[in-house]
């Protein structure tokens, strides 16, 4: 799926952006190359024991002390490991994705209201936002983990809208998992499926956002 966009809009009024590999770049890959020699080793390591599906719980609101005695109780044989994804967390963000931060520094100059969105742990995204200073663009922002919701679902999407007091027409969501762009479309958003900081620009200098 590439970018999604509705042509060239003037009445966008607001902007959410998603957090994680929109503007920090994150994979547990950055830390487990560290771990592992071998690079099939490796993924079948995140393919079956800490997975995907096993950190969504975690964006959910589960504790990561928790999670990692849960793992450990099935997988005693990667402890060491296991417990490397939650104290060592840190490592799998290598940092700003530098193209888009200062397109948001840019909306943020222009005044444009800005929101954020975005799956995470509560633990994590504390340590997160304590890292960038971006975050300080920000009006307000909705965590999965305090909610108690994630995307893609809706429940999660009407709750930022209600909490923002934003009306879906008028407001851009950035995203790079298409599930959740699909997701803002069907609510009414405008959306922008992102893939990199210049495909960005050109859509919000399209939608009148930002000038050339």
């Amino acid at each position: 799926m590439g970018v999604v966009s509705l042509g060239a809009e003037t009445d966008i009024r607001a902007v959410i952006f998603d957090v994680g590999n929109v503007l920090i770049q994150w994979d547990p890959r950055h830390l487990f190359r560290k771990l592992f020699a071998d690079e099939a080793a490796m993924e079948t390591f995140l393919a079956e024991v800490c997975t995907m599906e096993w950190n969504v719980a975690q964006d959910l609101g589960r504790s990561w002390a928790d999670a990692v005695a849960e793992r450990i109780a099935i997988f005693p044989e990667h402890a060491a490991l296991i417990r490397a994804y939650d104290e060592r967390w840190h490592e799998m963000v290598t940092g700003e994705i530098g193209g888009s931060v200062r397109l948001l520094e840019a909306l943020a100059a222009r005044a444009i209201p800005l929101y954020a969105l975005t799956n995470f742990s509560e633990e994590k995204f504390v340590e997160t936002q304590s890292r960038y200073r971006f975050f300080r663009h920000f009006d307000d922002i909705v965590v999965s983990a305090r909610e108690g919701i994630i995307k893609p679902g809706r429940a999660i999407f009407e709750r930022a809208l209600s909490r923002f007091d934003l009306e879906p027409g008028a407001t851009l969501f950035i995203d790079d998992s298409p599930s959740n762009v699909e997701a803002a479309l069907a609510l009414g958003l405008r959306a922008h499926h992102f893939t990199c900081a210049n495909r960005l620009r050109d859509e919000l200098i399209a939608r009148k956002l930002l000038e050339h």
